[in-house]
């Protein structure tokens, strides 16, 4: 197994992903481009690739040379080949997504400026006292191994074979929770929905009732990947593989299908989102598709394609979704007591609510620290998108009743219980508040790019050799 970069929007990219856990470490409960190519593309390619730069292509001998300093940011230098490094895998993912490749200079400048703002962010991180424990990193590894299908032990074998140590990987996992925990705590908790921003998200969205770019959708992805340099005979037989799949997502189950045929072992479903963050060969490929229609097989240069339309919505929220009814008892670390020892802590409790010693919401009201406690740690149902990713991760993967391991968040240490699971039609005013949490995340973005626009402008940046 090829192990790449790690993606935020790899699975949308149809790319095989080290760690779709990177997307989600948006932990806890919610509280211009370059020219020769669509400034889209090269946004979710730098987004993409500012995952751990844990010089995958350096590992394989291709970039290394005399090295310089490019530009320093505060005190702290950028060099050519971590420049270089970041380009390759850029490049990569626009090959991937069939987008056409920026001229190298003005590819190297945006990187670069990419570059200055992550290491803008880490040292502001610092300075504000941010820190991950350890135990929040090996959460990660788990989840890296978990959503790639393979154990911790295969993951370090795997990692050896790219010429990554385990520790340089962790320093880059820890690297990446901390920019994701600076971002909540300077941003995502300030964000504010009034009723008149999401009477004007609706205005704007029945403005654009005619153009089917302006829909959401949910799609069901299959890859099929076809290798650098495949014969015509290969190819052949990767295109009868993506056809067969195809054949058995129209004849039986989707999800059955994905698990058989897949290289990508999770996220087959890629859920609701504006059209525009999908590839936009996907969007050409579905779009005069009905919901429910399986698509393709669609050729890229990452390989094949089968999708399903699981949902198109102009509204930006389907009509009927999977809701779950939670509960859970959070423990918030402190100087006395770390992630790790609350994480032990849960875990003692968990044991005891399933050696049938205890009740999991006489243990809420005891030790819980949130709000829900005096409720036994009761959250209600909530549809997709009510919490965070790391947290709604974890609780699609249980089944009734049961009880997760401790799962770290921003706001500390879980346990999660899933007490019921439904299908519901949403009311008018469900249906509402999903638009809320469209609309925070469309601001959030925004007031992301302004903080770090006012960021830049605190940090000093000398430049100096042009990176080539």
């Amino acid at each position: 197994m090829r192990l790449p970069a790690i993606s935020y929007r790899a699975a949308a990219l149809g790319v095989l992903c080290l760690s779709a856990w990177a997307g989600a470490q948006a932990q806890g409960l919610r509280a211009g481009g370059a020219p020769g190519v669509s400034a889209p593309a090269l946004s979710r390619a730098l987004e993409q690739t500012q995952a751990p730069d844990v010089g995958l292509q350096a590992g394989r001998g291709g970039l290394r040379s005399a090295d310089y300093i490019v530009a320093v940011v505060n005190s702290e230098p950028i060099t050519n080949n971590e420049v270089r490094e970041r380009m390759a895998r850029v490049q990569e993912s626009l090959s991937r997504e069939g987008a056409q490749r920026p001229a190298q200079a003005a590819l190297a400048r945006e990187v670069l400026e990419r570059l200055i703002l992550e290491k803008a962010q880490v040292q502001y991180a610092k300075e504000v006292g941010i820190k991950v424990d350890d135990y929040a990193v090996d959460q990660g590894l788990e989840a890296v191994a978990r959503n790639n299908s393979i154990s911790r032990e295969q993951l370090a074998r795997e990692l050896k074979k790219e010429g990554i140590s385990e520790s340089l990987f962790r320093e880059e996992l820890r690297r990446q929770i901390t920019l994701q925990r600076l971002r909540e705590r300077e941003v995502d908790n300030r964000v504010k929905v009034s009723d008149h921003d999401i009477d004007r998200y609706q205005l704007e969205q029945r403005s654009k009732a005619g153009d089917a770019a302006a829909a959401a959708l949910n799609l069901g992805h299959i890859l099929v990947v076809v290798p650098e340099g495949a014969t015509e005979a290969q190819l052949a037989q990767y295109k009868a593989r993506a056809e067969e799949a195809a054949q058995a997502a129209r004849s039986g189950s989707f999800e059955a299908a994905a698990k058989q045929y897949s290289d990508i072992k999770d996220n087959a479903v890629m859920g609701l989102r504006p059209a525009e963050r999908y590839p936009e060969l996907f969007v050409q490929a579905v779009r005069s598709a009905q919901v429910g229609a399986v698509v393709g097989p669609v050729r890229s240069s990452a390989g094949f394609h089968v999708l399903k339309v699981i949902d198109k919505s102009m509204s930006g929220v389907p009509m009927v979704v999977t809701q779950n009814h939670a509960r859970h008892i959070l423990l918030r670390p402190s100087a006395q007591l770390g992630e790790r020892e609350a994480a032990a802590q849960l875990a003692e409790l968990r044991n005891r609510v399933l050696q049938g010693s205890a009740n999991f919401e006489a243990l809420a009201r005891q030790y819980s620290q949130d709000g829900s406690a005096p409720q036994g740690g009761d959250l209600g149902w909530a549809g997709p998108g009510r919490y965070v990713p790391e947290f709604e991760q974890v609780l699609e993967r249980l089944q009734p009743g049961e009880i997760s391991p401790p799962v770290v968040s921003r706001f500390g240490v879980h346990l999660i219980q899933l007490v019921e699971r439904r299908e519901a039609a949403l009311s008018p005013r469900e249906q509402r508040e999903m638009l809320r949490d469209v609309v925070r995340a469309q601001k959030t973005e925004k007031d992301y790019e302004t903080w770090l626009q006012e960021l830049r402008g605190r940090t000093y940046v000398e430049y100096r050799e042009p990176p080539q």
